[in-house]
């Protein structure tokens, strides 16, 4: 509902008048506040912009004021201000992002043929929002879902281009991912091209294997075929500061991983076959998609074993050489050259190259439209920018593994050499 007001600056202005006026403002100003994230300008501010567009009438007027409104810079006004009329003011009530729009960035937007959807895919996979300075916020897993329900209701988009550079991410949120990418496909019927960045392993590769070609660059790293729970064993350090854990349980294994205390070697046994059991799925996905493009390799004998059972074989066995082991499903990494020999990437090239494909595979035109999928707010100026959504682990300058239990343990389908993703992994 607006709110009005008669004001007649033919003569001066009563205390009265003043006040229900800046009243007024500042009432709209605080509902505003309230219902959207974005601030809008001070009520003085906004004030002064009100007064000097009606500045001078002498006839009385309707204002309306709607839709977000910002001021920057300095402003001043000298001499005497005449306002007369009616102000109605309109504040929205409710607290929505803006929806997801394409964005041209390349090609001629004129041209009707059909365009190529940028989709990209940076930071760790976590199915939660981020927080951090300069960050978006976003949850990964509802941006990507949006994006892809953008995609299959716009009939003008012909072909989609994952730009992927992650390490990986949680098993759950990277497989929503590409589930979400199998719908697109089933809906649509459009090809869909997959261009590993600097980083496309663990969750990031993954998803990859569900597109229809892979493209790395030659320097990327890739792979990272495994799965890891970052547990802690925190029982000598609490044991320092005279910490002692005394827990109240039913159910024997419901601490299960608990850092508090020594994993006990069952308990060990029930989180290495959940382990294993995710890195067959994975496995199982890479034969699916990949199939005979895979360098053959035996059976991966040793995968599955615990680092104690795998040290006790190799006391009464021989080692294993290279050729039993399946290397490709250990969790190492390759670079963007080694991937292609190991048969993981189709090919080698740069972004450029991964939407020149798509758009050959769709039948479109060279100078067929590039487009990024963006929020208003989002810059969009080439197809290298990237949504700012960084996680912050603690205010404190330092990542101590294990603390963030309330985030903390996840299994992962992540290449992970650095320990401060522990407490960023959530």
């Amino acid at each position: 509902m607006g709110k009005e007001l008669d004001v007649d600056l033919d003569k001066p202005l009563s205390a009265y008048e003043w006040t229900r006026m800046f009243s007024l403002i500042t009432d709209c100003y605080q509902a505003r506040r309230h219902a959207c994230s974005r601030r809008l300008a001070s009520p003085l501010f906004a004030f002064i912009a009100l007064t000097v567009v009606v500045a001078g009438c002498q006839s009385p007027i309707r204002a309306l004021v709607g839709g977000n409104m910002g001021l920057t810079g300095k402003m001043g006004i000298d001499g005497d201000v005449r306002m007369s009329g009616e102000m109605v003011t309109i504040s929205r009530s409710d607290n929505t992002a803006s929806h997801i729009q394409s964005v041209v960035i390349d090609g001629r937007a004129e041209n009707a043929g059909g365009r190529i959807a940028i989709v990209d895919v940076d930071g760790l996979i976590l199915n939660r929002n981020f927080s951090g300075l300069n960050s978006m916020g976003e949850n990964p897993v509802a941006l990507f879902r949006e994006k892809m329900r953008r995609i299959e209701c716009d009939g003008s988009i012909s072909a989609v281009v994952l730009r992927i550079n992650t390490p990986g991410g949680g098993v759950t949120a990277t497989d929503i991912l590409a589930h979400d990418v199998t719908r697109l496909k089933q809906c649509r019927d459009i090809p869909v091209v997959a261009c590993l960045m600097t980083t496309g392993c663990g969750g990031g590769y993954y998803l990859a294997t569900h597109a229809d070609q892979i493209v790395a660059h030659p320097t990327s790293v890739v792979g990272g075929i495994g799965v890891i729970l970052n547990s802690y064993n925190m029982e000598d350090t609490l044991g320092q500061y005279n910490i002692i854990p005394v827990p109240v349980k039913s159910g024997d294994k419901i601490d299960l991983g608990s850092p508090q205390r020594t994993m006990k070697i069952s308990e060990r046994e029930i989180l290495q076959a959940m382990a294993d059991q995710f890195h067959e799925r994975f496995i199982a996905q890479v034969q699916r998609s990949r199939g005979a493009k895979l360098r053959q390799t035996l059976p991966p004998l040793a995968l599955g074993l615990s680092d104690q059972k795998r040290d006790n074989e190799a006391v009464d066995h021989e080692p294993l050489s290279a050729s039993d082991t399946n290397q490709i499903f250990d969790g190492r990494v390759w670079t963007g050259l080694q991937a292609v020999e190991q048969g993981l990437v189709d090919s080698t090239g740069y972004l450029d190259d991964a939407i020149d494909l798509a758009g050959r595979m769709a039948g479109l035109p060279v100078n067929a439209p590039v487009v990024l999928l963006r929020r208003d707010n989002d810059r969009a100026l080439s197809e290298f920018d990237v949504t700012p959504n960084s996680p912050m682990s603690s205010l404190l300058p330092i990542s101590i593994p294990g603390l963030d239990r309330a985030k903390m343990p996840t299994f992962l389908y992540l290449w992970q050499p650095e320990p401060s993703f522990v407490t960023t992994a959530g």
